[in-house]
């Protein structure tokens, strides 16, 4: 049944990148790889107090949140001994949202609220009037309103519990309102975009795609992550058309051989550019398998003694038997596949190998660990 699960994967996993592979090579859109220098996104933060709960908020022992309900209370014109307030029903949280660029004062933004002290769930609670600062201390957006968990918990007073998802992390959709506009660069005549990847590659592709459109000289490189335009005289009074329409070019990205490992989850993928070059491999799996068992010693009749019980525990150890297998360079991801599953490994066993072969230079490819 195992090996037949580790065929069912690798025949999967060599069908999927099969097809990625078979589609030509498409273009990308300028818009999607590069962004203009100047106008960026903007993170802001707040504290804030989430109330309404069903007595899953915050414990005494969480004191900030006593404070801020009787601050708060102090605002609205109710003064109370701090002592005496009962916060069960509230919870104090971070609220924390992204500023999008060129956001107008009136414009919604989401808000993510997190839990800050110990309550158990956020559900049905309401964020009351949070302002959100940037980073350089000014309120950009002011934040209100129900915050939906997407999950729920539930307990029994035997100590039996079940939770689905995480409940004291939420979200307000459209709860922000932006009251200040980022500040933000004037667009000009000369334009300077950023790639989200840097590559000498990719960026003389995007000057020749503008050249080409605009006329020659109209762009140039002057690194691998940065291109930089003057706008054409016939748009020189109206930037924002020149940009809009170097954004809708087309440019095929150039992506390095990369071979992403996350040894957390056993996940492997692979680039289109991944080779291997000619190599022996020999993979085997250790497996050790502990039998606990008990037993019950029981003396003999009139005989001094106690019935005890006796444990018994077993341990066996199976190494997979391995051979050696020679693994031909290849000369497209596709090959590279099908000589994986050859030798029949399942990606835990591919992460192994992988970084087998990059130490001995048989990888033509970077390998990224997360």
């Amino acid at each position: 049944m195992i090996a037949r699960s580790r065929l069912l994967v690798a025949c999967a996993f060599g069908t999927l990148v099969s097809l990625a592979i078979a589609a030509p090579v498409s273009a990308t859109r300028i818009q999607d790889l590069c962004e203009i220098r100047g106008v960026r996104e903007n993170q802001l933060v707040g504290y804030g107090l989430v109330v309404g709960l069903n007595g899953t908020g915050d414990t005494g022992q969480a004191r900030f949140t006593v404070q801020s309900t009787a601050a708060m209370l102090r605002r609205l014109g109710a003064t109370l001994d701090p002592s005496a307030i009962q916060t069960k029903n509230a919870a104090a949280v971070m609220v924390t949202a992204t500023l999008p660029p060129h956001s107008n004062p009136g414009a919604h933004v989401d808000l993510t609220i997190s839990s800050l002290g110990n309550a158990r769930s956020l559900l049905g609670g309401t964020l009351l009037q949070t302002p959100l600062y940037g980073a350089d201390g000014a309120v950009y957006v002011v934040g209100q309103g129900p915050v939906l968990i997407g999950g729920f918990s539930a307990s029994g007073g035997s100590g039996s519990s079940t939770q689905r998802n995480h409940v004291t992390v939420g979200r307000v959709p459209g709860g922000g309102i932006v009251e200040r506009a980022a500040p933000r660069a004037a667009l000009g005549q000369r334009v300077e975009l950023s790639l989200r990847r840097p590559s000498f590659v990719t960026a003389q592709r995007v000057v020749e795609a503008i050249n080409t459109h605009f006329g020659a000289e109209s762009a140039r490189a002057v690194d691998a992550g940065t291109v930089r335009i003057e706008v054409p005289e016939r748009l020189a009074s109206n930037v924002v058309a020149a940009i809009a329409e170097v954004q809708q070019l087309d440019v095929i990205a150039d992506v390095p051989a990369r071979v992403v490992i996350d040894e957390r989850t056993g996940t492997v993928v692979l680039g289109a550019d991944v080779r291997i070059r000619e190599v022996a491999i020999a993979q085997g799996g250790l497996s050790i398998t502990i039998d606990e068992a008990f037993a019950v010693s029981q003396p003999e009749a009139f005989g001094a003694g106690d019935t005890a019980v006796v444990p018994r525990t077993a341990v066996q150890a199976t190494e997979g038997r391995g051979s050696l297998q020679t693994v031909p360079a290849t000369a497209s991801l596709a090959d590279v596949v099908s000589a994986l599953n050859a030798l029949g490994a399942s990606p835990r066993d591919l992460v192994a190998i992988f970084q087998a072969l990059h130490t001995a230079g048989a990888l033509e490819a970077e390998i990224e660990v997360q």
